[in-house]
Parts: C-alpha cells; structure tokens; sequence
C-alpha cells in the first residue's frame, strides 16, 4: 500500500471509531490483527477486536478530535496523535466508579499494515491522568 492509501485506511477507522461503527472498525482490520491495550494486554485476531470494542462502549462514550496523522515513506506504518474526549458512563472493572465524568486526554495511536488492512494497531494514553479526572488520581 502506498502512503495515500494508508492515509484513508486510517481516517476511516478513526471517522469509525467517532461513529461508535464498531463493525465497520473491525472490517479494517486483519483476521489476524495484533491489538495492543493501553496499559493492559495484547490481543490476537479480529473476534477479540472487536469484543474489546463492543464491550468498552459499555463503559465509555468517546470520541476523537484534533486528530493529527503521520505515515511513512513506505505507507506500512501510521500513527495519529488525537484528542480522546468522553464520558465515563458506566463504571468498567477494576476502574473508579462513573458517574458520567467527562475527560479529555491526549493520546497515540499506532497501525502497522498488511496486506491492505489494519495489521496493528497500539494505544497509549496516560492512565494516571484519565483516573484524575474521573475522580480516582
């Protein structure tokens, strides 16, 4: 894939994910798909993928904005520095209890490609600071 590909690639996951298309975000991604938790484990395939979508939209109601993408010469590689604003609408285990607390932090997101599809893809926030602002930090 080229640069301007990986390029639409990845603003369609992202313009997804705003979207709360949590299967429109897993058509983009490998079967095989390596998933990276933010502080948390790595998850294999497109079904765990997905679940960990599904199931996060429980607990947060998120979306991205000032969302700035880089991609390499070869287009195998992206990242996009966003802004994560949300509200903590049900409280998630083992986190602080919600009570529909807003947040907003800053975050990186990281995609390798293969193939023409999301073959990675890694998020880091700080976590420290998403639990000050919910009330817990």
């Amino acid at each position: 894939m080229g640069v301007e590909q990986t390029r639409r690639l990845v603003t369609n996951y992202l313009d997804r994910f705003n979207a709360s298309d949590w299967d429109g975000m897993a058509a983009l991604v490998g079967e095989e798909v390596v998933h990276d938790i933010n502080q948390g484990e790595r998850q294999i395939g497109r079904e765990a993928f997905h679940r960990f979508l599904v199931e996060n939209s429980r607990y947060y109601d998120e979306k991205l904005g000032d969302i700035v993408m880089m991609t390499d010469e070869s287009g195998l590689r992206a990242a996009a520095e966003v802004t994560v604003r949300g509200r903590y609408i049900a409280t998630a285990p083992g986190q602080p209890e919600a009570s529909d607390q807003s947040y907003s932090l800053g975050a990186g997101l990281f995609f390798e490609i293969d193939d023409g599809a999301i073959g990675r893809v890694t998020t880091y926030y700080n976590m420290a600071d998403w639990q000050r602002q919910v009330g817990n930090g």
